[in-house]
């Protein structure tokens, strides 16, 4: 996997808002109206978030998001894999990196929401490799059919 890179990003550039534009067409296609969750590029912005791309060389390979719930605990936010980089680790990178940050941070927790629906299942098997377990709603989240709840205690 040599040459890639991981950097915070100021999501100013435009290959990072057409992945986040993608993302958001893809969860709104996959998840009935009102269960998704996903951030648009404004919402990312916010002060108690860090983002960071992935970089092949100059190509965009994907994308994640470390929110700060509380003092100890942080939230996984807006994950996301080009489709020409599938299946060639990005999405372990960016976890990776997001984790190790979360534990340099001091957080005892990491959550994240996720879709409960076929196309969501290479989602869990990922987050499953890294220990999270499933669980039932955190922060401001409710109780609904269509996602799936993880934490990882580090």
């Amino acid at each position: 996997m040599a040459g890639f890179r991981i950097v915070e990003d100021d999501l100013t550039g435009p290959d990072i808002a057409a992945l986040l534009r993608a993302h958001l067409d893809s969860m709104h296609e996959h998840s009935p109206p009102g269960s998704v969750h996903a951030l648009d590029l404004h919402a990312l912005r916010a002060p108690e978030i860090t983002f960071w791309s992935i970089w092949d060389e100059d190509r965009l390979a994907g994308c994640g998001a470390l929110k700060e719930l509380e003092p100890d605990h942080g939230e996984i936010k807006s994950m996301r894999t080009v489709q020409s980089h599938l299946r060639r680790g990005v999405a372990s990178q960016i976890l990776s990196h997001m984790i190790t940050v979360a534990r340099e941070r001091g957080y005892r927790r990491l959550s994240l929401e996720t879709g409960s629906s076929a196309p969501f299942f290479p989602a869990h098997r990922l987050y499953e490799a890294f220990g999270f377990e499933p669980c039932g709603p955190y922060g401001d989240y409710e109780d609904e059919e269509f996602s799936q709840y993880y934490r990882l205690w580090l």
